[in-house]
Formats: C-alpha cells, sequence, structure tokens
C-alpha cells in the first residue's frame, strides 16, 4: 500500500498494525452465517507453518518443523480448525490459534482443546465428527471428544500401542495381526490410557504406503471404503492451508512486534473468506477468482504498455 499509494506510508501501515486489535472471534462471526452445516459435516483440525524464514527478529516466529518443508524452518504456526460440508472444495475456517509457546506456554494440543471447548460451550454447529492427524490423538484430546459425544477419525503412528486383547497386552500396530475377515470392518482395539474401545482400520495406499485410523464410530454400517472417503475429507485443511498462503500473502509480513504479526494474520483469514465467497458466487475456483482481480488490469497494460518494445534500428 505505502508502495503505491501516494496518502499511505510505510509507517502508517505499520503502527495501524500494532495498535489494531483483531481476534479470532471475528473470523468465527464472519463465517457463522456461510457454512453449509448438517450432521454430516466435519470439523477438521492441523497446523501450518508460515514460513519466516528470513526474518531472525519476528518475536512470534520460532524455529519449528514444517511439512511443506520437510525439515526446520523459522515461522509462525498456526492451529487451524475448519469446517467441511463434507462435499469437495466446501470449507471455511472456523477458529484459529497462533502457536507462540514462549509467549503463553500453551502447546498445540492445548490451543485444540480451547478451540473445541469453544465450539462445544457456543453450541451451534450441527457437525458431531472430528478429522485430525497422528499428533492430536493423544489421550487427552480422544477422552474430550468421546465425553462430549462426537466422533472422531484420527491416524495413528506406526509405534503407538494397541491392545487387541487383555491377555496379549499392548503391542506395536506393526505387528498387530488382520481380524479373520480382513480389514473391511475394522478391529476392536484398546489405546492405552483410552477408557473406551476404538476401531481399527489398516488403510493401503496404492504406491504400498500404510495408514492407520481409529475412530470411536461402531456403526454396523461403518466399514474400510467409508473410512478412506471420510479420512480424503481431511485433505481439505491442506488445501485451505496451501491457499491461504498462496493467496492472501500470509507469509510475506516482516513485522517484528507480535502484535503486528497476529493483527495481519487475522486480517489474512478476513481476506479469504472474502475471496472464497466471491468465488463461490461467481462459480469459479477460489484461484480464478483471485486472478481476476488482475484481469482487467493486465488487458489494459496489454493495449497500452507503459514500457514500449524497442525496434530494431534500421541501417
Amino acid at each position: 500500500m505505502a508502495e503505491h499509494l501516494s496518502h499511505v506510508s510505510h509507517d502508517q501501515v505499520n503502527r495501524f498494525l500494532r495498535r489494531s486489535c483483531f481476534s479470532s472471534s471475528q473470523l468465527r462471526e464472519l463465517v457463522q452465517p456461510l457454512f453449509i452445516d448438517s450432521p454430516d459435516a466435519f470439523l477438521l483440525l492441523d497446523d501450518s507453518v508460515q514460513d519466516k524464514r528470513y526474518s531472525r527478529f519476528i518475536e512470534v516466529a520460532k524455529h519449528q518443523y514444517s511439512g511443506n518443508e520437510h525439515g526446520l524452518v523459522t515461522g509462525i504456526c498456526l492451529v487451524n480448525l475448519v469446517h467441511s460440508s463434507g462435499e469437495a472444495g466446501d470449507f471455511l475456517p472456523l477458529d484459529y490459534r497462533v502457536y507462540a509457546p514462549e509467549l503463553d506456554g500453551v502447546s498445540k494440543n492445548e490451543h485444540f482443546r480451547a478451540m473445541f471447548a469453544h465450539v462445544l460451550a457456543e453450541d451451534k454447529i450441527k457437525a458431531r465428527t472430528l478429522l485430525f492427524d497422528a499428533w492430536y490423538s493423544g489421550s487427552d484430546n480422544l477422552k474430550l471428544i468421546h465425553r462430549a459425544g462426537w466422533t472422531f477419525f484420527t491416524t495413528l503412528k506406526s509405534n503407538r500401542l494397541v491392545s487387541v486383547r487383555k491377555e496379549t497386552g499392548f503391542q506395536a500396530l506393526l505387528d498387530v495381526a488382520p481380524p479373520p475377515g480382513g480389514w473391511t470392518t475394522g478391529l476392536e482395539v484398546r489405546l492405552h490410557k483410552v477408557p473406551f474401545a476404538v476401531r481399527l482400520f489398516k488403510l493401503v495406499a496404492s504406491n504400498g504406503d500404510i495408514e492407520w485410523v481409529v475412530t470411536n464410530n461402531f456403526a454396523f454400517t461403518l466399514n474400510q471404503q467409508l473410512v478412506e472417503a471420510t479420512t480424503r475429507v481431511r485433505w481439505q485443511v491442506e488445501e485451505f492451508h496451501r491457499s491461504f498462503k498462496q493467496l492472501t500473502g500470509a507469509e510475506k509480513c516482516q513485522c517484528r512486534r507480535a502484535q503486528a504479526q497476529r493483527n495481519h494474520l487475522a486480517c489474512c483469514y478476513l481476506a479469504w473468506v472474502s475471496l472464497r465467497q466471491f468465488a463461490r458466487q461467481t462459480a469459479q475456483t477460489i484461484y480464478q477468482a483471485h486472478q481476476q482481480q488482475w484481469a482487467p488490469y493486465l488487458r489494459q497494460l496489454l493495449a497500452q504498455p507503459l514500457i514500449p518494445a524497442l525496434l530494431p534500428v534500421s541501417a
């Protein structure tokens, strides 16, 4: 803005970000009327690191693992709670937290439980199923969800201990023998420190990768095919992470103060939702909607370029 608007300076933008007070509650208020919600909808949980590797002095940035980079980077981690109707492409961020344990002493799992507790307290969401990966599959999280009467589907790491029978005790997932009828309907097991049974499924991808999924859903109709379809819905949170980074400039802010970074990220969430709603209204993808903003300007430049091409000088 400061580079392209004569009446706006860099310091004005910086002061706005440092002195404003945006929060995740504004995101919840904005998206609440926009959901396509039902008892068959889902809440998706995952975290994402906003890469700030070239910024050593940002207060809220820290050295942490990035799944996108498959290694350690300096960045700001966001724990996101995303609502999905279950249909392809139909998802919206519901809540988020900035992971900054050095400043607030709160872990990622504690952020998750706080967001879920807020959903329970408001009681405005019809969805009753949570999808998340192995990082959030600890016993405290599973017990909280189960006590609330919600259903969960989560992956487990291959070294997680489970008990098939009391007599055999706990064993690693890799050592669990398939049930007599195969994995079609799953296998009832117990997890360490989890006081209720869960249903275990082994999903094998076409490339041979194995994914272990557990759920507290013991419906007679649940089978491996339905579990695979439910697990695919969870990847919508990755779609959100990718478009959030690529289309909102979430990684570009270089302000050093934690409050300025938090406000910038809050604005990025609101911008993403606005862009998503415009894409819905115009029956476009969110990437097409983003590109459409520049189309008239690019057409004008093509017709009347600011920098004309050089023509060869005749001898």
